[in-house]
């Protein structure tokens, strides 16, 4: 949108990912890792656990000195800090996806969430490949129909959607 943006991750476990620390590493691998002559320097990058508030902090940055740099722009490109939430449950996370897929429609931007091409809907529907988890998204909703249709509703009372349609 022009003013925000919304988005939904999975921060996957350390075991999915592989994450490696100098205990369970053998040296010689983590000295062609990190290409340093001072093993207490490696060994300490080792330990430093990436966090996701780093991670879109570095994204982030990186977008706006790109983004200064191709406008030939000095200033602050956001206005304020991102806003995080961490999603505890699985009523809070449907209600997450329904209100960003709305979000759109909410701000009034398009009438339909099908005119919005910047949002995830689209390719959540389609048959397409993509490299959304679009099987798990749309499993908490049972099927694509069902999405769409609770999407529907939500979207038709949008004053309402705490209210009325929260999953319980």
């Amino acid at each position: 949108m022009k003013n925000h943006f919304h988005l939904l991750v999975r921060i996957k476990e350390e075991k999915e990912i592989g994450y490696l620390n100098s205990e369970n590493i053998k040296s010689e691998d983590a000295s062609v890792k990190w290409k340093t002559y001072f093993p207490e320097e490696r060994d300490k990058k080792l330990n430093q656990k990436p966090t996701p508030t780093n991670q879109f902090k570095h994204l982030f940055n990186a977008y706006a000195r790109w983004f200064n740099f191709r406008h030939d722009r000095i200033s602050s490109l956001f206005e304020k800090n991102y806003e995080r939430i961490e999603v505890v449950n699985e009523k809070q996370l449907k209600n997450l996806i329904l209100y960003i897929h709305n979000n759109p429609v909410k701000h009034g931007f398009v009438e339909s969430i099908l005119e919005y091409p910047w949002s995830s809907y689209l390719e959540l529907v389609s048959q397409e490949p993509t490299k959304l988890m679009r099987d798990e998204v749309l499993g908490y909703f049972d099927n694509v129909e069902n999405f769409k249709f609770v999407l529907s509703l939500y979207s038709e009372k949008p004053e309402e959607k705490i209210r009325d349609f929260t999953f319980e």
